[in-house]
């Protein structure tokens, strides 16, 4: 089984930002939240807040999209392009995309993909809540033997040292830089 990170990994970029920005082009007025989200920033740098309530409340834009799921499939008929091509050549049917990044975002482009099995953030849509911690570092690893014990991760690919927990159990572990793709 081989897993993969996706933003910047097997994304071209990070798919929530890109999706942030989308949705301040299509409507502005999401704007308003950005002070609160610049001190949320402001507050995880300065050890105030962790990684997760940084990210909920990041995603409090949510909230002021009436159809989030459709605003969701109109932003992957515009980035579907940015899934690398190396990634696409090299698909096996049970590749796992694991991420940080918020799974109601992902299962639309997984879905487009072919690939079954995403484990990432459970952000609530409607409201931006978290359900659960941010799938990140040492998390990533525990929810992926949670989904899938006693199973083997044959390579691993992703673009951050955040990943090294996964990538010491995998048998084989690479860094992605752009399209380019080394031993870890």
């Amino acid at each position: 089984m081989n897993v993969y990170d996706f933003d910047k990994t097997i994304y071209d970029g990070d798919s929530t930002i890109d999706f942030y920005l989308y949705c301040v082009k299509k409507n502005p007025s999401i704007l308003k939240f950005f002070p609160s989200q610049l001190i949320a920033v402001l507050k995880y740098k300065f050890k105030i807040y962790n990684k997760t309530e940084m990210k909920e409340k990041f995603y409090i834009f949510f909230k002021s999209i009436p159809d989030l799921d459709c605003e969701i499939k109109r932003f992957w008929d515009e980035n579907e392009n940015k899934i690398k091509k190396w990634y696409l050549n090299n698909k096996k049917d049970n590749d796992v995309i694991i991420s940080a990044s918020p799974e109601v975002l992902l299962s639309e482009a997984c879905k487009r993909i072919g690939v079954k099995y995403l484990i990432a953030s459970k952000v609530e849509k409607k409201t931006g809540k978290y359900n659960g911690l941010n799938c990140y570092g040492i998390e990533k690893v525990m929810r992926f033997h949670k989904q899938f014990p006693d199973t083997d991760i044959d390579e691993f690919y992703s673009d951050s040292y955040s990943d090294e927990p996964l990538a010491k159990i995998a048998r084989k572990s690479f860094l992605v830089s752009g399209n380019e793709i080394k031993k870890w």
